[in-house]
């Protein structure tokens, strides 16, 4: 084989197991449950591959290590492969470019540990091969123990850090670098301190993977501590609507004594319709002031889930400002959910987010809500009235709105939140006026 030949061919199969290795640490940053699903979605990432050493045949065409044009190299598959994980996990470009440069430090730590075997073995088209194969294996293994270790679950909810989201970004991107110019310097490292860079390669990993868990677990004890508060405040807002039914039962019972004398002395007259009317009076009355708040109240107390009883309290509020009618249904108590508590948590509100400015559209604006927990199953149905000039069936398309371009990214992140649960089943349904979106989340994860 000629000697150009074997060069091109090694490039391509060391640039096609990187973009494995690199698969499966994206598998374990995103904390990936349907890995198969993924791994269906693999081909289109072949290209990087494929380009990549198309670039590198002419960027290094003289054989001599241009610092500038490895840049543009290594920025050009971490590109490609920013853009396949926002096609194949359905992710936005920061959230897609911050799990590749996470999972491109892992590729290239490995990668950088992975040069002694080259070192150590001659230079054979057999050994090089066998070489590629066992990096590929360890990294596998590697992966596993990240997932095991619960590393991808904590970058997902550093991810979730909206607004320190692009300084996250760059970060994990200075992570990538340095990493790379510790596999460029090995270039350099004479033998004696082989297995010094090589110490300093691991812990450096195992660091920036430390520093990683830790402010994903400041930012979730950050958002906890948030979200306690929000209970705190909504708990209060609660016991002020108890206190508003206290009041308005010692307003209406001296309304119902006045009635109560009205009715009798009617009855005494034989004037049934005024009775009829009376009582109809009564009844109105009665729903009125205190019926929905009592009802409200009740259906609010079987939300155990301070998360989701929090989420509701202030949807419900918003929803009265817009004036907005919400009927809320929860017959039996809800303690839990199996599946993550804040990604729940979202689905809720963007469907809620959705059915209300569906709603708005329309002349009697109204959302229903009905949560229904039994036997470790709990089933949500949201509901809203629509304007016939809208399509429904459009609502999935990315980027589309009502509202104009840019603003339909709440039910793509919607689909993108469950498709990491095989246990949750969301139904979308219209007729005759009313918009219906239904999510069953079973009691195996």
């Amino acid at each position: 084989m000629p000697p150009i030949v074997y060069i091109y061919l090694l490039t391509a199969l060391d640039t096609l197991t990187g973009h494995l290795i690199l698969v499966a640490y994206l598998m374990a940053v995103t904390d990936e449950q349907a890995v198969w699903r993924r791994l269906k979605r693999l081909p289109p990432l072949l290209l990087s591959p494929a380009v990549a050493t198309l670039a590198a045949s002419v960027l290094f065409a003289d054989s001599e290590f241009n610092l500038f044009r490895y840049t543009i190299s290594n920025a050009l598959i971490l590109t490609m492969c920013a853009l396949w994980v926002m096609w194949a996990w359905r992710l936005d470009f920061w959230r897609a470019f911050s799990s590749v440069c996470m999972a491109g430090f892992l590729q290239v730590a490995t990668s950088a540990l992975a040069q002694s075997l080259f070192l150590i073995i001659p230079d054979s088209p057999a050994l090089n091969v066998a070489a590629m194969a066992v990096t590929l294996l360890f990294s596998i293994a590697a992966a596993a123990l990240l997932r095991r270790g619960h590393f991808g679950a904590w970058f997902r909810v550093l991810l979730e850090d909206q607004s320190n989201l692009r300084r996250t970004t760059a970060l994990l991107l200075a992570f990538e670098a340095s990493m790379e110019a510790l596999l460029i310097l090995q270039n350099g490292v004479q033998e004696p301190y082989l297995a010094a860079y090589f110490i300093l390669v691991v812990v450096l990993a195992i660091v920036i993977a430390a520093l990683t868990v830790y402010l994903a677990r400041r930012f979730d004890d950050s958002r906890a501590l948030q979200a306690q508060r929000d209970v705190i405040s909504q708990q209060q807002l609660y016991e002020r609507n108890l206190e508003d039914i206290r009041r308005e039962v010692r307003s209406f019972r001296h309304d119902y004594k006045n009635l109560l004398a009205c009715l009798s002395q009617q009855a005494g007259e034989g004037e049934l319709e005024a009775v009829r009317s009376t009582l109809s009076q009564l009844d109105a009355d009665f729903d009125r002031h205190l019926g929905e708040k009592i009802q409200l109240s009740a259906q609010i107390g079987n939300l155990r889930i301070p998360q989701v009883r929090s989420l509701l309290l202030s949807k419900l509020a918003a929803l009265r400002k817009n004036s907005v009618e919400c009927y809320l249904e929860v017959l039996y108590p809800v303690e839990a959910v199996n599946m993550n508590t804040w990604d729940f948590v979202r689905c809720l509100g963007i469907l809620v987010d959705n059915a209300a400015e569906a709603a708005l559209e329309t002349g009697r604006p109204w959302v229903e809500i009905i949560l229904l927990a039994q036997s470790g199953r709990l089933y949500l149905r949201v509901s809203n009235p629509y304007a016939n000039g809208v399509d429904p069936g459009k609502i999935w398309d990315e980027g589309w709105s009502t509202k104009g371009a840019g603003r339909g990214l709440g039910l793509s992140g919607y689909r993108s939140i469950l498709e990491n649960y095989p246990n949750a089943s969301p139904c979308t349904s219209w007729e005759n006026g009313v918009f219906v979106q239904e999510l069953t989340v079973e009691g195996r994860a």
